[in-house]
């Protein structure tokens, strides 16, 4: 497989404090990838960097071949990256095909293939195609959250917390669509506080504690691991 992103020596500061410190790693084409760690460990101040939402002060971000660093967050999308948000972030009084229609900007020519897609992947989305956002339950919402990604036809999607605030059931449905989407061709980072259902499904792991990745690995054999299984699996 061939290296789709390297993340390699970033930095992030808020103001005094140091967000992430020295950070790299690498999301091959085809895998899914998942950072796990506590809840201010750096794990979206991360992702929020590849996007282009945040800068380093040091170090690069490539992706597909091409440095981002110099790149602003709205074109990055263009080069096939998106980001599904902590929190989906949808567009509350617009209808669901609205959203869809927005997340497809940069791509105007691929919006009905974008929309037959996602309707196929989401087919509770396609019943509610023309129902405002705002009235979609939680799992909806994370549904047309990746929807809406997707519509830029990316190679690398990156989720953050999609399982926040959903009942087992649904986690399990949007772990499955996860691995769906992967199966499908789209290559997957993901960010998750539930460890066990990330490392189910991922290729390979990274566990960020305090701002650093201090473990690595295969995800089947992090989740052996003594260490995660105290630390993350409550075992």
């Amino acid at each position: 497989m061939s290296e789709l992103l390297k993340v390699d020596n970033i930095n992030v500061y808020y103001g005094s404090i140091h967000a992430i410190r020295n950070v790299s790693f690498h999301v091959d084409e085809g895998e899914i990838v998942t950072l796990i760690g506590a809840n201010g460990a750096g794990k979206s101040t991360t992702l929020n960097c590849i996007a282009g939402l945040l800068k380093s002060d040091t170090g690069d971000i490539v992706f597909n071949g091409e440095s981002l660093s110099k790149i602003p967050g709205f074109k990055i999308v263009n080069k096939g990256l998106s980001l599904v948000p902590e929190g989906r972030r949808i567009f509350l009084q617009m209808t669901v095909e609205e959203n869809l229609q927005m997340g497809a900007f940069s791509n105007p020519e691929n919006e009905q293939a974008g929309l037959e897609r996602v309707f196929d992947l989401f087919p509770r989305l396609k019943e509610r195609r023309s129902q405002v956002a705002g009235t979609l339950s939680g799992g909806e919402q994370q549904m047309l959250a990746m929807g809406r990604a997707l519509m830029s036809k990316p190679k690398l999607m990156m989720l953050d917390e999609p399982s926040m605030g959903l009942s087992p059931i649904l986690v399990d449905q949007i772990f499955e669509i996860i691995k769906n989407l992967n199966d499908t061709g789209t290559t997957i980072l993901l960010v998750e506080q539930n460890a066990a259902a990330a490392l189910d499904i991922a290729d390979r792991a990274y566990v960020m504690e305090t701002s650093r990745i201090v473990m690595e690995g295969k995800a089947s054999e992090l989740k052996e691991s003594n260490q995660i299984q105290k630390a993350y699996l409550g075992q």
